[in-house]
């Protein structure tokens, strides 16, 4: 994928990601790759727990969110899509502010099952979160019955 292509289909993302979760949770598609995809989320008070450090629920967003739009860049959309059937998350490091990056890679891609994994990182590196995710590949007309 050249670097054109590469930044058409961030903005793509970034532009179908509006009035979503993501959008609620400033959640942004940064970097693609034939294998990966990335986005930033920034810890502020909206998305900590009454601790106030980050909750692991918008952990659980930014990697589903990953996992299954990953998922959806490797099908053929017009005929199937990508739904989120199983998601564990281990929550490793708390954070109280400044912005993660969340980065999804395949454990597995097959044709009616995909398993992602998606590590969730600090500005320094730090592992804030490891989750692992399958989406079950299902016709496109199946999910409007």
């Amino acid at each position: 994928m050249d670097d054109l292509q590469k930044n058409e289909t961030l903005e793509k993302l970034n532009q179908w990601a509006q009035n979503t979760l993501n959008e609620t949770l400033d959640i942004l598609f940064t970097d693609i790759t034939e294998d990966s995809l990335s986005a930033t989320m920034p810890v502020t008070p909206r998305i900590h727990q009454p601790y106030g450090i980050m909750h692991g629920g918008a952990s659980c967003v930014l990697a589903e969110t990953l996992g299954s739009t990953l998922s959806y860049l490797h099908i053929d959309r017009e005929n199937f899509i990508p739904v989120g059937t199983s998601i564990n998350s281990h929550h490793l490091r708390a954070i109280k502010s400044g912005t993660v990056t969340g980065k999804a890679t395949f454990i597995r891609k097959g044709n009616t099952m995909h398993v992602s994994q998606i590590e969730i990182r600090d500005e320094r590196g730090h592992l804030i979160n490891h989750t692992t995710m399958t989406n079950n590949i299902i016709p496109h007309k199946k999910i409007q019955d």
